[in-house]
């Protein structure tokens, strides 16, 4: 027998005592919403009752191919009992039914992705008993239709459209704007329709168990609702749009998702009644007000699908009817941000003036409104700085780095809308997530224009640059949706007519037209739309931003600890050193110096790898010197004092000429024209020799150190310009520049011994030749397993370790990371076979070559200093991982990652603290 609990009890018995069985630490049980809405029974907030079946019972169902586990619905069954008690009514009763939503609830916030069903327990007797009730036809025509319609769409998979479109000819024929409108016999007529559109859509085939007289009817017994929506409850935690989203957000699959069934609320029931969706602070901009939206006379799906325009919370308490439960919801305010010292989102809905609460949350925001409600809750005492440090999501950071509208004249502005998330974007418009994703994956920016999202346009928001809406507000899915990803987007459009079927967009009070493949620019922050494109710039960092970056410097390097988490750039010329030093960046972690050979320089080594001529090849290689010890010079000025690591070329030399068969058509076309013979055997002769070095698999050929032994002019040209950049800098100008030399790609000792001798002698020659002392280290990056393996013998002729975690992945998988992503990645992420991209997140075991490396190194020389530097040195789980569990001193990543790095770095300082 299965002695595990499925069911937990929320809200007062009978006698009004509370009952509640769960609390908000068992999220991972209840998930969020079954736990919070515990918690709030606990805190003697005014919640309807109700039972959560658990996380487990959902794993244990889809686990068995969607086979209940023995005794759960027994245990179901019961607590449906238990809850007809406490509520002194019952489901299906032909005087007084009880009506109850059923509502997903992952243990992590999914807004959006899963299913929902209210007004459940109508069928024919109960409406009837429920109109003798409340003497209410139209509130009880309206709700029937309402669960008739998202019943057959959620449980039963028919097109909800066939039912809004039922809805749209009905407001036609009455001549009438709103739902709202309708007459009481205009709603019976839809719930008979409706009644009408799930018959001839539902296979009796695959639903024996609704069909009566050999038709398949709308279920009339509560017990078969209840028991089938809650399977289609379970069902949506593997739908494709929740799947993306947790991919996309890093939830694990294995989770579950809980199932709240729960007495209704009616906000339906006249101007006396509403619903609506509220945040103690403004998930926008963080600032202190009350925000959210709600509507008079309506149910909770009508705010967030944007199918009715919304008014603003703080309208509410001028309406007489709603006075005193605004009052109430602003006390409710308090409460809930006082005891979870956080933002906070509601759900709510006011029956007759009577509010209840919903649900509650800890409330998504957008990066500029998490660092401001950070700051102010310290400076309330709500909470500490660790705390605030701790909250910022480091991926959020992205947004401040977002692009922004760059002009100094204000733009002329086609049309207005809500600024539902901050960031301005400029695309192509498209009208549905198909198109989205198939121009996006062309490399054309695209934006999305529509309606309103539904949760199945997730994969084209991910896809687009922006989000526009016609209707739905700040709480609308496109809203929520887009500040979670970050995604600039403007909502509630009114002035744009949308014609998706034509792909068109009909511009209110203008003669204005835009089409598929126009370009319009959006800004999110203010919630203006621009027709054309308009020049976009990245925000600086300043303000909060600064702020919480201070204070999480303060953490990552606190004396101590340990040891401080370090910070690097990866920058390849002097504005990205120098962009990256406003960004926080101590040092420079990896400059690539292949990619000073790019451009006009191109020339250059390609005379160098391709002449035979021996003077043609050294006055190459002293053009090469000439240029890059200029850029070291800008280098290392902009970097004075701080260090700068300094790889030697490394990528195999055929880079660097020209694509063979891209000449092989030039000679064609030259013989064809009747080009002269000398020039056709020049071009052929180099034709030859580029075909001479191309490889069957260059990132494992000649490259790193091996072209340093194969073409030894190399690294001694380019020590001799980092050694003499330094020398000039040193001698001329008094400056501090702190060079050091990065052998790539070593997987031999005997590698790192030889090249050391030739930089140390090449030192020593620029040294006495300008008459300064140089003291420039000599590492090595770790690449490749076997050095990972060896590290105790490598360390002891390396003045550091860095490892280039990109190429570690590609050799220790065996993976070449040019096609993986793109062939074969997706395939392993989708069939579980991988769980996050290795080349995006450090695997497990490249950490543990990392981590046994360092420990190898560090056991031959204890202060030895070691760093990452590549993609993973930017990722924030990454980064927890690398110092916490590998042990290395910096991570090194691009110049805009730099603030995400230093917040996880932090972060990561915290959890080892803890």
């Amino acid at each position: 027998m299965n002695d595990e609990k499925r069911v937990y009890r929320f809200g007062g018995d009978e006698q009004g005592r509370d009952v509640t069985e769960g609390s908000a630490s068992m999220n991972y049980v209840l998930g969020g919403k079954g736990a919070n809405l515990a918690e709030m029974c606990r805190l003697g907030l005014p919640v309807p009752g109700g039972f959560t079946i658990t996380c487990q019972t959902c794993v244990a169902y889809s686990g068995a191919g969607d086979v209940w586990p023995l005794g759960a619905l027994d245990e179901i069954d019961e607590a449906t009992r238990d809850l007809e008690r406490r509520m002194g009514r019952k489901l299906g009763d032909p005087d007084d039914p009880l009506l109850v939503s059923v509502r997903s609830g992952a243990p992590f916030s999914m807004p959006g992705m899963m299913d929902t069903v209210l007004n459940l327990g109508l069928n024919d007797e109960a409406a009837r008993g429920l109109i003798k009730q409340t003497q209410d036809e139209h509130f009880v025509w309206d709700s029937y239709r309402r669960f008739i319609q998202m019943f057959s769409d959620v449980v039963m998979g028919v097109d909800a459209e066939l039912f809004e479109n039922a809805l749209t000819e009905k407001r036609l024929v009455a001549g009438v704007k709103s739902d709202a409108e309708l007459s009481s016999g205009d709603l019976f007529e839809l719930v008979e329709e409706f009644k009408g559109i799930f018959q001839e859509h539902v296979s009796a085939s695959d639903h024996p168990e609704l069909v009566v007289d050999g038709k398949v009817m709308f279920p009339q017994d509560p017990a078969v609702q209840l028991r089938l929506a809650i399977e289609a409850v379970f069902g949506s935690w593997m739908n494709e749009r929740a799947c993306l989203y947790r991919k996309r957000n890093g939830i694990p699959d294995d989770l579950g998702t809980a199932v709240n069934v729960q007495a209704m609320a009616y906000g339906n029931k006249g101007d006396s009644s509403a619903t609506g969706v509220a945040f103690t602070r403004d998930p926008a901009s963080g600032e202190n007000v009350r925000y959210g939206d709600f509507l008079i006379n309506a149910q909770g799906e009508d705010v967030v699908a944007g199918i009715r325009n919304t008014q603003p919370i703080q309208e509410m308490g001028s309406y007489p009817a709603l006075a005193d439960a605004a009052r109430d919801l602003e006390r409710i305010f308090q409460i809930l941000e006082a005891h979870y010292r956080d933002m906070m989102d509601i759900e709510f809905t006011i029956e007759q003036g009577k509010l209840w609460m919903l649900q509650t949350r800890v409330g998504k925001r957008t990066a500029t409104a998490a660092l401001r409600i950070a700051i102010d809750m310290v400076e309330e005492g709500l909470i500490d700085r660790e705390t605030a440090v701790r909250r910022i999501d480091p991926a959020q950071l992205d947004q401040l780095l977002h692009p922004q509208f760059n002009t100094h004249t204000a733009p002329d502005v086609l049309a207005r809308g809500l600024n539902a998330s901050p960031g301005a974007a400029v695309g192509e418009i498209v009208f549905s997530s198909d198109d989205a994703v198939r121009r996006a994956g062309e490399g054309v920016p695209v934006v999305l224009v529509r309606w309103e999202t539904n949760p199945d346009d997730l994969k084209g928001m991910v896809a687009a640059e922006g989000i526009l809406t016609s209707h739905g507000g700040k709480t609308s899915h496109a809203a929520v949706i887009a500040r979670g990803m970050g995604a600039p987007c403007v909502c509630g459009v009114e002035a744009f007519r949308i014609d998706a079927a034509a792909k068109e967009v009909h511009v209110e009070g203008t003669d204005v037209v835009l089409r598929e493949g126009d370009i319009i620019s959006i800004d999110g922050t203010t919630g203006i739309v621009v027709a054309g494109a308009v020049p976009l710039k990245r925000a600086e960092l300043t303000g909060d931003l600064e702020t919480i970056l201070s204070w999480a410097d303060e953490i990552r390097l606190q004396p101590g600890s340990t040891h401080p988490y370090h910070v690097r750039v990866n920058a390849d010329n002097p504005e990205d050193a120098e962009l990256a030093l406003g960004f926080g960046a101590e040092a420079i972690g990896l400059c690539r110096t292949e990619h000073m050979f790019l451009g006009d320089r191109k020339e250059i080594i390609q005379s160098f790898i391709l002449s035979d001529d021996e003077q043609e090849r050294q006055a190459a290689l002293d053009s090469l010197l000439t240029v890059q010890r200029r850029d070291f010079l800008k280098m290392f000025k902009t970097m004075d004092d701080r260090d700068v690591v300094v790889r030697l070329i490394d990528p195999p030399l055929h880079e660097f000429l020209d694509d063979p068969r891209s000449l092989e058509v030039r000679i064609a076309r030259l013989e064809a024209a009747g080009a002269p013979a000398e020039e056709l055997e020049a071009l052929k002769a180099r034709l030859r020799r580029i075909d001479g070095m191309a490889e069957m698999n260059p990132m494992l050929g000649l490259r790193g150190v091996r072209l340093s032994f194969v073409f030894p002019e190399l690294p001694l040209m380019q020590v001799r310009a980092i050694a003499s950049a330094a020398a000039l800098l040193i001698r001329d100008e008094g400056l501090a520049p702190k060079p050091e030399v990065m052998v790539p790609l070593v997987s031999l000792e005997s590698e790192q011994v030889q090249m050391r001798s030739i930089c140390e002698q090449v030192i020593d020659e620029v040294a006495a030749e300008y008459g300064v002392a140089l003291d420039i280290p000599v590492g090595t990056m770790l690449e490749l397993p076997r050095a990972c393996l060896m590290a105790d013998a490598i360390a002891q002729h390396a003045d550091f370790l860095c490892f280039g975690t990109n190429d570690l992945t590609q050799t220790t998988f065996g993976f070449s990371r040019d096609d993986a992503e793109s062939k074969f990645i997706p395939i392993y992420l989708h069939n579980k076979l991988l769980e996050r991209n290795p080349f995006e997140t450090i695997d497990e075991g490249v950490l543990e070559l990392v981590r046994m490396a360092v420990e190898k190194g560090r056991s031959v020389k204890p202060e030895l200093t070691c760093g990452v530097c590549g993609e993973h040195g930017g990722d924030p789980e990454s980064i927890k991982g690398l110092f916490n569990v590998a042990g290395v001193d910096y991570v090194s990543c691009s110049p805009y990652r730099v603030p995400v790095a230093r917040l996880a770095a932090a972060q990561a300082k915290l959890a080892e603290m803890a």
